[in-house]
């Protein structure tokens, strides 16, 4: 049945559309962190943050289906399911982020962001990191470097290198004086060609760069100069929001950072589609009267309701102390599993966003992205649906949904130990 699928699949999609694991998984069911594939197999899903609260959560079933049977139209009627979750939601941000534009995606989200950016700044220049995908707009395909898009990175952007402790091989203050200076060296070019800055975008786990840990004051720098220059600071929030970090509901707090727009996305409505861009009420008060924007879908009740669900979810159930107190349960376990592996770690990520790097040497100088491969695939046998991530393909990525808790952690941490015999002694 999977072959016929696949094959129907490849008619209808095309050849080109991406499926996870060399022999694609055919998913029918999911319950909290469980998923089921068509032949009745049990698979823990220590990879998906769209089901953000659980698959199939009962109360955002519920919050959508008692909406979808009573109305759902665009935004330009008033509508008190909406403005009710637009209200819970800025109640989550700090003073300054008051006002919400709620969109489809994440992608629609970081287009418009910069939109309202290149309006309020005059420029057009963008600082972005060199190993990042922030969407998928024909804008946003010229900002991608993580990922191949035909586009090519558009001559008004300049890629930047995040620094990562765990690979540098010199002292942190140095570690942090390069990665500046490579900041400086773009925002010049950025002048010298005449773009100015608009802004910079940044995911504030650097998720597709491999989890970095960056050195102290390096957010800060990155935020004085782009500043300096004239531009915003956008917060991508899409991998890292949510209470996903455990110590905060939103990654850029974490970092101290302080952005004037702030993009939401994937999580957001537990698998129903719904994004944001949250700023403030000067900015928006600015591209209003400037542009007639509406979104036909975008924060329409029915997703309201989902959002609105999900915030209420992580609310009841304790969701990001969960994160929290899991993430250290297994940040623990992972560095002790890592320590007699001489080619695995360092482990890396904060609450439920965990992961190692995979390498061919135990000095770590060597990433092995088919080592690495082979373990996701080892884990798939296992019933256990991870992925990779970085610029060399070989850093597990681990990003289960927030219902994952203590009693998941031994059969993750059981799956790995298997699987990591399998994949390293080929």
């Amino acid at each position: 049945m999977t072959n016929d699928l696949l094959e129907r699949r490849r008619q209808t999609l095309g050849s080109h559309a991406p499926l996870f694991y060399a022999r694609p998984l055919e998913l029918v069911r999911g319950d909290g962190v469980w998923v089921w594939d068509a032949d009745g197999n049990r698979y823990l899903d220590a990879y998906n943050n769209v089901p953000h609260v659980g698959h199939c959560h009962p109360r955002v079933v519920d919050a959508v289906t008692a909406q979808a049977s009573t109305l759902n139209l665009h935004t330009r009627y008033l509508n008190t399911r909406v403005v009710d979750y637009a209200e819970a939601l800025l109640g989550t941000f700090d003073a300054g982020l008051d006002r919400v534009l709620f969109v489809n995606s994440g992608s629609e989200a970081n287009d418009l962001a910069f939109r309202i950016a290149t309006q309020h700044t005059g420029s057009r220049g963008v600082l972005v990191s060199d190993f990042s995908y922030h969407g998928n707009t024909s804008y946003l395909a010229g900002l991608t470097t993580g990922l191949t898009a035909y586009e090519g990175l558009a001559d008004y952007v300049r890629a930047v290198r995040i620094p990562d402790l765990d690979t540098a091989s010199v002292a942190e203050e140095r570690v942090l004086a390069e990665a500046l200076a490579d900041v400086d060296a773009a925002i010049a070019s950025l002048e010298e060609h005449g773009h100015g800055v608009a802004a910079v975008l940044i995911d504030p786990l650097f998720s597709t760069e491999g989890l970095n840990r960056i050195p102290a004051g390096y957010i800060e720098g990155v935020t004085t100069r782009v500043h300096a220059a004239g531009g915003l600071v956008i917060g991508d929030e899409v991998q890292s929001g949510f209470g996903r970090t455990g110590t905060h509901m939103w990654g850029h707090q974490r970092l101290g950072m302080r952005p004037e727009l702030v993009t939401l996305g994937k999580p957001m409505g537990n698998g129903h589609p719904l994004g944001a861009v949250v700023t403030s009420a000067a900015l928006l008060d600015e591209f209003g009267p400037r542009n007639m924007y509406f979104n036909t879908f975008g924060g329409n009740p029915v997703s309201s309701a989902a959002g609105h669900a999900v915030l209420d979810v992580m609310t009841e159930e304790g969701l990001q102390h969960r994160a929290l107190t899991t993430g250290l349960t297994v940040s623990r376990a992972l560095k002790e599993l890592v320590a007699g592996h001489p080619l695995l770690g360092p482990v890396k990520g904060t609450g439920l966003f965990f992961g190692f790097g995979v390498f061919g040497d135990g000095a770590h100088q060597q990433p092995d992205a088919a080592a690495t491969k082979r373990l996701v695939e080892e884990m798939r046998a296992a019933h256990v649906m991870i992925s990779r991530i970085g610029p060399h393909d070989n850093v597990l990525k681990m990003r289960p949904p927030l219902a994952f808790g203590p009693e998941h952690v031994d059969l993750l941490l059981e799956s790995l130990e298997g699987a990591i015999d399998r994949a390293l002694q080929r």
